[in-house]
């Protein structure tokens, strides 16, 4: 799959983005291994802890499904109802689930806005001296 059919991907999940609060929107489409691809959208709640960012809600779904096995994540958001003006990178609780199932040198992550352009990172690269699984002996 080409990034650009991707981030299309993540913006169309940005529609489903329930944003009461924040009106910020934001969409995620996460490419698996075998070609798959979930989508997910930001989900804000009254009590703000409870809410779920996009990235995390393509990621729980496929892991749901039983995927473990990742190769990228486009990644974008704005005002509500407007394009997406600059690049929304992923918070650092995402990025932590990132890390807990891609690899660091491998996964990629492609932000994006609405004037087609586009930015590509690895999770080693936005996420620096992170904590994993093997910090546990596992």
């Amino acid at each position: 799959m080409q990034d650009a059919e991707l981030v299309r991907l993540a913006f169309e999940a940005r529609e489903h983005a329930y944003t009461p609060y924040s009106h910020w929107t934001v969409g995620a489409a996460l490419l698996t291994a075998d070609g798959q691809v979930y989508q997910g959208c930001n989900i804000e709640n009254a009590a703000y802890t409870p809410s779920n960012c996009a990235e995390r809600t393509a990621f729980f779904k496929a892991i749901y499904d039983g995927v473990r096995d990742f190769e990228a994540i486009a990644v974008v958001g704005g005002p509500e109802g407007q394009p997406a003006p600059e690049f929304c990178a992923p918070c650092g609780v995402c990025r932590q689930v990132m890390r807990e199932f891609c690899d660091l040198d491998d996964f990629r992550i492609i932000l994006a806005d609405s004037a087609g352009r586009s930015k590509t990172y690895t999770l080693r690269e936005l996420l620096p001296e992170s904590f994993g699984p093997e910090n546990l002996g596992r």
